[in-house]
Order: structure tokens, then sequence, then C-alpha cells
């Protein structure tokens, strides 16, 4: 019975193993401490943090002032400041198209509200754009190169000859070029 003995070979060993590891002569030893690199004696403790206390700091009249940034002047011939992207005059049935403060098209011809449909002054930003819009107000009407400004309100293709509901109607030219030369947020100022 070969298997027994074999057994009890491993056993004996293994003792032997076991003490062995439970010497003290063949134990690892222990972990040793670094030597410092400087002497204690040069080297202070980092001070304990305390309470900061601030100056009260002045108080500055200007600070609280409401700043009012001043729109540059019009650009000649123009009855719009030049803070704005797009000028429309409803007495003069112009319009004029602004990049930079400088005149990019117009004065062009406008034709805009009539009676009960009034196109309203004052100053607006660009919402949306539609280059192929249907009116869903008036019977799926076509309005190309549609620039929304106030609501429903747009500048758009449209007749030269007869007023509209609000909108500002401009020649297809025209219509294209502010429909590309206009972007959302753009400022557009309606005058009387």
């Amino acid at each position: 019975m070969r298997v027994p003995t074999m057994i009890a070979a491993l056993a004996v060993a293994g003792a032997g193993l076991l003490c062995a590891c439970a010497t003290a002569d063949s134990a690892a030893p222990p972990p040793s401490t670094p030597a410092p690199t400087t002497s204690p004696s040069t080297t202070a403790p980092p001070p304990k943090p305390g309470p900061t206390t601030m100056r009260e700091l002045p108080e500055v009249v200007e600070a609280n002032a409401t700043i009012v940034k001043e729109p540059p002047p019009p650009p000649a011939g123009v009855p719009c400041d030049g803070g704005a992207a797009a000028c429309v005059d409803l007495s003069s049935s112009q319009a004029w198209l602004l990049a930079g403060g400088e005149v990019a098209l117009g004065p062009v011809p406008i034709t805009h509200g009539r009676a009960g449909y009034e196109t309203p002054p004052g100053t607006f930003n660009v919402g949306w754009k539609d280059i192929d819009h249907l009116s869903s107000e008036f019977d799926n009407a076509p309005m190309p190169y549609s620039v929304f400004f106030n609501g429903g309100i747009a500048f758009h293709e449209g007749s030269l000859s007869d007023l509209s509901h609000g909108c500002i109607h401009l020649s297809g030219s025209a219509a294209r070029a502010f429909y590309e030369g206009l972007a959302v947020g753009d400022v557009v100022r309606v005058v009387t």
C-alpha cells in the first residue's frame, strides 16, 4: 500500500514545515523605520489653523450703480441706432438690413400692416426663421423666406402693392437677403 505511506510522509514533512515556519530563526525581520532626513531640532511643526479675520472692505458706490450702455449712433440715413440688425420705418415704407452698425442693404421698399392689422412699432428679437413657411392663419398663404421677430409677424417675400396682415413684405431678392442676413436673437427695430 503505497498511498498510505505517501500520505504519512507528507504529514511528517508538513509538520516539519509548520515547525520550521513557526521558529524565530526563519521568521521575516520586522519592518524598519526609515531614518529622518533632517534633524528634529531644525524642523518646526506646522502651525495650527486658527480663525481668519478679514478687515471690512469700504463700500464702492459705483459697484452698485447700473451701467447703461449707449447704443451706437445710427448709420447715415437710417432711423434706427446701429445696435439693430434690421430697421423698419413704417412712415416711409422702407427697411434696412444692418451689419456691424453699417448698412448692408437698403433702403428697400416694403409694405406693412393694413387697418386693423397694423404692424406694431418697438424693439424685438428674431425668434425663428422658415424658408418655406405657410400661414396657418390665412389659408396656407405662402410666406417665403420668413424671419419672425414679433410672434406671428415676420419679414417675408410678399406684395409691394397690397398691405399685409401685420408682416413686413419685401421683394424676393430683399426677402432672401434678410433671411440670410438675420439670425435668431438679432435685434429688429420698427419705428413710425
